[in-house]
């Protein structure tokens, strides 16, 4: 994946379409607070497990949060993931996440729900479900990459490469994902896998 970034602006954010930044006034054990705090949306993850592969499959993309923290990084590898905002079910977000961006088709039945957890408590402490599928490639139905203008690329992580890749601080990755893995290993005799 190849990212060449130019023309880069930072402007004072006006209108939005995904958070809405808010200011909070409250009074805490009788001491009166502020917080700057972010309305966002809630979302979905999914862990997937290639059978064949005996490999995650995982998604490579260019986060400019990121990248305005650290211009060294050039993508970040994530979970397959998805707002809710839509109004459909958190299982059936996850699914059509999981066609979109990878390429694969998985039914309701074989979505395994791992748990709940808020992400970024500091700011938006929006809600993240997680999910865990297992594919092969007799479900793959197009190449992914995502929809609009996502530039999604796919990466197949080995398992037996996972604990030298959740310590490697040269790779930007999210909690979820590392918490996802951790999961796995933790679980992988009870999944027969």
């Amino acid at each position: 994946m190849i990212n060449i970034i130019e023309n880069l602006e930072i402007c004072e954010l006006k209108e939005t379409n995904y958070i809405k930044p808010i200011k909070v006034k409250f009074t805490q054990n009788g001491v009166r607070k502020t917080w700057e705090a972010v309305r966002s949306h809630d979302s979905v993850s999914i862990l997937l497990y290639h059978t064949q592969k005996k490999a995650f499959l995982l998604v490579k993309q260019f986060r400019i949060p990121v990248y305005l923290n650290d211009e060294n990084i050039k993508f970040t590898f994530e979970l397959c993931a998805g707002l809710v905002d839509k109004d459909k079910t958190i299982e059936e977000i996850a699914i059509e996440e999981i066609d979109e961006e990878c390429g694969y088709k998985v039914d309701l039945q074989d979505l395994k729900k791992i748990t709940s957890f808020f992400t970024n408590v500091g700011i938006s402490g929006a809600k993240q479900y997680l999910f865990f599928a297992t594919i092969d490639e007799s479900q793959k139905i197009h190449s992914g990459g995502g929809v609009n203008d996502e530039q999604i690329e796919l990466f197949f992580l080995d398992t037996n490469s996972v604990d030298e890749f959740i310590f490697d601080e040269t790779k930007a990755k999210t909690p979820g994902l590392i918490f996802s893995l951790y999961w796995f290993l933790k679980n992988r005799d009870n999944l027969g896998l």
